[in-house]
């Protein structure tokens, strides 16, 4: 099943990905009651590579999370990551450049936020904000922009060269469910401290951003380092999807425990 969903929701590297064509409703035929039930499952076998590869300490999984406002990047962490050792998966969030980041390029603080050997990491945002935003908002010329695609692609193909699995998903979710949710995070008291005024003005450039979003991942999707887009109307939806390809490409990784060491055999603890 795993091969068969990356294969429906990958963007091809020949193709356009078409974004307006792909549902943010879709169901991937899946049945909610027992989606639950499912995801608990899938959990639990990344939960047991994942111990294999912090053990065997010679390969990395990268995962990329990139949607608009509201699509769901922090509750896809919470209810599909921290199913893994914290020992080994760091997450990070990633927010506009400040400080010491500024007086660097644009991947520098990525770079240094890559996994190590053994480890699993997280990004929630990532250097693709770093084209999408100045292209969206106007803040550096075309120029600028347009030749930052081709540093993410050497960039990440040195990634996967050293050793790093790279899964990119786009969170595809409507512009109404959007709405929803912000209004929602507005009204609940226990989220409304997550409310950003730029969360707004950003919605009212949903059709550059639309733009923009199908150029990143026309670009950037290849073979070795593919995007996904992930309906994310439906929660569940969401969640079990991407913890079904995280699963297969972990056992696609195949990590092996290290042998026991020879010096071992015949020990008694007493």
């Amino acid at each position: 099943m795993g091969e068969t969903l990356k294969r429906k929701l990958v963007v091809s590297s020949t193709r356009p990905p078409d974004l307006e064509n792909r549902p943010t409703n879709d169901t991937l035929g899946w049945d909610k009651d027992s989606a639950k039930g499912e995801l608990a499952k899938v959990i639990g076998e990344m939960a047991f590579i994942q111990h294999r590869l912090l053990a065997e300490a010679k390969q990395s999984l990268l995962i990329v999370l990139q949607g608009r406002d509201a699509s769901g990047k922090d509750g896809l962490v919470r209810h599909v990551m921290t199913g893994m050792n914290p020992a080994g998966v760091r997450v990070v969030n990633f927010k506009v450049p400040a400080g010491v980041e500024r007086m660097h390029d644009y991947l520098w603080r990525v770079h240094a936020a890559c996994p190590a050997r053994g480890e699993v990491g997280v990004w929630n945002r990532s250097h693709y904000e770093d084209i999408l935003v100045p292209r969206v908002k106007n803040l550096v010329s075309e120029d600028v922009w347009t030749r930052r695609y081709r540093h993410v692609r050497d960039f990440e193909q040195m990634l996967v060269d050293e050793g790093t699995t790279i899964l990119k998903f786009y969170l595809h979710v409507s512009h109404e469910v959007q709405r929803q949710r912000l209004q929602k995070r507005v009204d609940n008291p226990e989220s409304a401290w997550k409310h950003d005024p730029s969360d707004l003005s950003d919605r009212e450039l949903w059709p550059k951003y639309s733009e923009a979003y199908t150029d990143v991942l026309a670009q950037t999707s290849r073979p070795a380092v593919p995007w996904f887009v992930v309906p994310a109307d439906f929660k569940w939806v969401r969640d079990l999807a991407v913890a079904k390809i995280v699963l297969e490409t972990l056992r696609t990784m195949n990590p092996q425990l290290p042998k026991p060491d020879k010096s071992m055999k015949g020990i008694v603890v007493v």
